[in-house]
């Protein structure tokens, strides 16, 4: 099907408040079974057999010490991640996944630990202390094409201690986490090789552009292993892969698209404004200007969500990406209200002009800089 999402920009127009457009009148709606549902279905990654819900959690936060968690990470702060992963296994028993990284929580990938020990205590015994069911999230996590890995032996080694990290025989997907500035074809051959040794059920990269894109899926069909997914910086205030190519060659492939960053690193979800800035070096990017700026979307979003029967801004922002069924979206978790907050985004779905509506009123907010090794 033709995607929402890939084609001519709308044209830009100014976005008025609800206010000046005299309100939004609410109308009644019929639900459909949410197996009708684009926004509920779980998605393959790519032709890779791998199926994931379309919403994961992503874990890039935990472990953090830096950039979102400035006053340090603790127990205390580990025991709310682990009741947001025991919320989303509870909300969502199809098809669940997480995302990780070997460099999030720091260069020793704390964040791949805390994930093995949620792993490790998953598994139920019995009075024997035999498994008897194990509740587990499907994995993803990625490779760092740091300077000094020159081999696609660099890879499986990093492959083997992440899966060491993280409590696992084999993931369900292994990514490149950005190009590097050398030795990509070896990175690749990397890729073919944990599929080859059973470590990872399927293989992407991340923060490629559509040339990178191309020239990975070409090397890994030839050598019969298809490529997933490319996860990616996207939402309504960062539409980068609409414009460079991302999105449109992701879905000439059949490559699927991850979207991290999908509520714009929690701005996206209504809590903040002018006056209430997020903390640390998000602060630096959505200042006060910046919110100025994007208060007339975050109003149309709230709009919008009240005329679905009370939905969130964040559930209006990741109901937007998902109703584009080559997308799934990885938003951070850090305590069980947020999951719940998060897959009330699945069971309905915005209507075509909705999306396009937040599209143009989006227009009106200035880019933010963005990760720069999509442009190698």
């Amino acid at each position: 099907m033709q995607s929402r999402f890939v084609g001519r920009a709308p044209t830009r127009v100014a976005t008025r408040s609800p206010a000046a457009r005299g309100g939004r009148r609410s109308r009644p709606r019929s639900a459909p079974e949410a197996k009708e549902l684009v926004t509920s279905r779980s998605r393959e990654l790519g032709e890779s057999g791998v199926k994931v819900a379309p919403i994961g959690i992503g874990a890039w936060s935990w472990g953090d010490a830096l950039y979102w968690s400035s006053d340090g990470w603790s127990d205390e702060k580990e025991g709310l991640a682990r009741g947001a992963l025991q919320a989303y296994l509870e909300l969502c028993p199809e098809d669940p996944w997480i995302d990780t990284a070997e460099v999030y929580g720091g260069i020793g990938g704390e964040s791949e630990r805390i994930i093995g020990r949620f792993l490790r205590d998953s598994v139920s015994t019995d009075a024997g202390g035999k498994p008897t069911s194990t509740s587990r999230p499907k994995v993803a996590t990625k490779f760092a094409a740091l300077p000094w890995r020159y081999s696609k032996g660099s890879v499986v080694d990093a492959c083997r201690s992440s899966l060491a990290r993280c409590k696992t025989e084999s993931c369900d997907l292994y990514q490149l986490h950005w190009p590097g500035l050398w030795f990509n074809d070896q990175y690749v051959e990397g890729l073919e090789e944990v599929v080859k040794q059973g470590l990872a059920k399927s293989v992407g990269v991340s923060n490629y552009s559509d040339k990178r894109l191309q020239e990975a899926h070409s090397k890994l069909k030839a050598r019969g292993v298809p490529l997933a997914s490319n996860q990616v910086h996207y939402n309504l205030l960062y539409r980068l892969p609409e414009t460079n190519g991302v999105l449109e060659k992701c879905q000439e492939l059949g490559v699927t698209l991850v979207a991290y960053s999908p509520l714009a690193q929690g701005v996206l979800s209504g809590k903040y404004d002018e006056k209430n800035l997020p903390t640390g070096p998000r602060a630096r990017i959505y200042n006060e200007s910046f919110m100025r700026k994007a208060r007339p979307l975050i109003e149309l979003m709230r709009e919008i969500g009240e005329n679905h029967g009370g939905k969130s801004n964040a559930q209006v922002a990741l109901n937007w990406l998902l109703c584009n069924p080559l997308v799934t979206v990885i938003p951070g978790a850090k305590n069980r209200q947020q999951v719940e907050d998060l897959m009330g985004a699945i069971g309905w779905e915005l209507e075509e002009g909705e999306v396009i509506e937040l599209r143009k009123a989006a227009l009106a907010v200035p880019p933010v800089q963005g990760f720069p090794a999509e442009d190698l």
